[in-house]
This record gives C-alpha cells, sequence and structure tokens, in this order.
C-alpha cells in the first residue's frame, strides 16, 4: 500500500465503527466510512470536541451536524499546494488526502521530463491532480460534467498560485470530449483518470464503471503522444481491486506503448493505532 503521510494540514486522527475523525487544518470533522469495520474503544478526546459531524440517513444521503461555528469555507496546504474545504453533501469536502501520494508522483514525473509535458485530467472533481501538475509546470486540460466542482477547481488554482498558468477549463461530459479531442488530433504525455463507480453527464448520459471503464481507456490512449510518461486511472468502487485495473492499462495501453502496469491500494495513516486506513486503488501505465 502507497501511504499518504506527507500532510501537516490534514490528519486521519482516528477511526472507529464506521467512523473517521479527522483534523482539517484547525477543523475536527467526523465522517461515516464503511471500510471501518473495526470497533476499539474511542480513547481521543476529540471525539467528544469535533466541530461537525456527518451522519447517515437510514433511508440514503444523510446531513452534517454542526456542534461548532465552522466557515463557508476554509484552506488546508500540502507541501507548497493550497486547496478550498467546505463541508458538503454526502460526507464530502472537497478533497481526497489519500491522493497527495499520487499527486506527488505525477509531479516527479512532469519535473523529470525535461521537455514541456501536456496532461489531461478526466473526472477532475475540484481539481487536486491539476493543481499539481501546473505546480509542476505542464499544461493541463481539466474536465469534468460539474460546471460548480469546475469552478472550485479553479479557485484552487488561484490559491495554489497557478491560474494564469497554461490551463484550460472544460464543463462536459468525458467520453464525448475525448472523443472530440480524437477528431482534433489532441495529443497528451499524461492521461489522469478519476471515473465514478456511476454518473450521469450533462445530457443525462448514463456512466457505469465497470461497463465503461475498459472502453474509455481504449478511447483515451488515442490521445496519447508519440512519447507519452503516463496513464492513472483512480477506482474508489467497492469489490474493483487494483489489479483489475492493473490488467485493463497491461492489456490496453502496453501492447500499443510498451512500458510497465503497476497498482496498489492508497491509504491514510492513523495516529491513534498506527494502522493504516484503505482508500480506493490507483494504477499507472508507465512509459
Amino acid at each position: 500500500m502507497r501511504i499518504a503521510e506527507n500532510w501537516q494540514d490534514y490528519e486521519l486522527i482516528d477511526c472507529s465503527d464506521g467512523e473517521r475523525l479527522e483534523r482539517w487544518g484547525e477543523t475536527i470533522l467526523i465522517r461515516p466510512d464503511p471500510q471501518v469495520i473495526w470497533k476499539p474503544a474511542r480513547k481521543n478526546s476529540l471525539w467528544r470536541q469535533a466541530h461537525g459531524r456527518y451522519v447517515r440517513s437510514g433511508t440514503g444521503g444523510g446531513h452534517w451536524t454542526l456542534y461548532k461555528n465552522i466557515p463557508g469555507f476554509w484552506t488546508v496546504g500540502y507541501k507548497n499546494l493550497t486547496f478550498n474545504i467546505k463541508t458538503m453533501g454526502f460526507k464530502h469536502t472537497g478533497l481526497f488526502p489519500e491522493q497527495a501520494v499520487n499527486w506527488d508522483r505525477t509531479m516527479d514525473i512532469i519535473r523529470g521530463a525535461g521537455r514541456p509535458v501536456r496532461v489531461l485530467n478526466l473526472f477532475a472533481y475540484t481539481g487536486g491532480a491539476t493543481v499539481a501538475a501546473l505546480k509542476a509546470g505542464a499544461s493541463v486540460v481539466h474536465v469534468d460534467a460539474s460546471k460548480g466542482m469546475v469552478t472550485w477547481a479553479k479557485e484552487n488554482a488561484v490559491r495554489s498560485g497557478v491560474a494564469g498558468q497554461n490551463v484550460r477549463w472544460i464543463v462536459d461530459d468525458c467520453i464525448k470530449f475525448v472523443q472530440r479531442e480524437i477528431r482534433r488530433g489532441s495529443r497528451y504525455d499524461i492521461i489522469i483518470m478519476d471515473p465514478p463507480s456511476y454518473g450521469r453527464g450533462p445530457g443525462g448520459e448514463v456512466w457505469k464503471l465497470e461497463d465503461e471503464v475498459y472502453g474509455f481507456v481504449e478511447l483515451c490512449k488515442k490521445l496519447l503522444s508519440d512519447q507519452p510518461l503516463m496513464m492513472l486511472i483512480n477506482s474508489y468502487t467497492t469489490g474493483l481491486a487494483p489489479s483489475v485495473m492493473e490488467y485493463i492499462l497491461g492489456t490496453s495501453v502496453v501492447p500499443t506503448f510498451g512500458g510497465r502496469v503497476e497498482s496498489d491500494e492508497i491509504g491514510l495513516p492513523v495516529t491513534e493505532t498506527g494502522m493504516v486506513l484503505p482508500c480506493g486503488a490507483s494504477a499507472f501505465w508507465l512509459a
């Protein structure tokens, strides 16, 4: 497992009985996590001093219960990156801190390329990978179907001091965008994708990961440059093992471009217990 252990402004303090106790800057939140099925005693006093807790409803969804005042948004930093955070629906805060291990690797590859690098970030959410790639000196096309998420990503770029750099912000269905880019003859050195398990595009297009991801990778590889560097698939889909994504890249991208593929879980260290909480998986194709 690759562990995101270099945070200063984020900390997974403890986890027990279906919940995480987290520090986001100075704000303490309790959020549900279905993977936390172990039940150690909650000895840390911060369980009783949290600013807010997301409570799931028995009929689906849920709501935030705030015990203390929380600003409409606040910021957290990771190394030289800065992100806006806020409590939002479905327990989220707008950032997945475990992805820091992938930001670091992507930045290292861009900086080590010794040439201009073009990055395509698909299902790009609030732009963690986009901001990291821009900070490393790449040009980026950021694509997400949600106008609100793209606006948030722009704000994160401003916070990190990369808003004026080579970036295009696209609100669109990712499949349709890729198809148009193929027709245009566009090429990218790095392609990153973080596809949802299930979703709908702005025109009502249905996305189901198991049905779509292999064909989508086949489509995306047509956008790789003559000297590509990397393709990355992130997944939070329950039951989709890292090796499955590795095999997708291995059977699709390797026969055309060579290189190698690797995959692993990514996770967050738990301060209270010394354990590591698994938080999804990533697979890399590397030249």
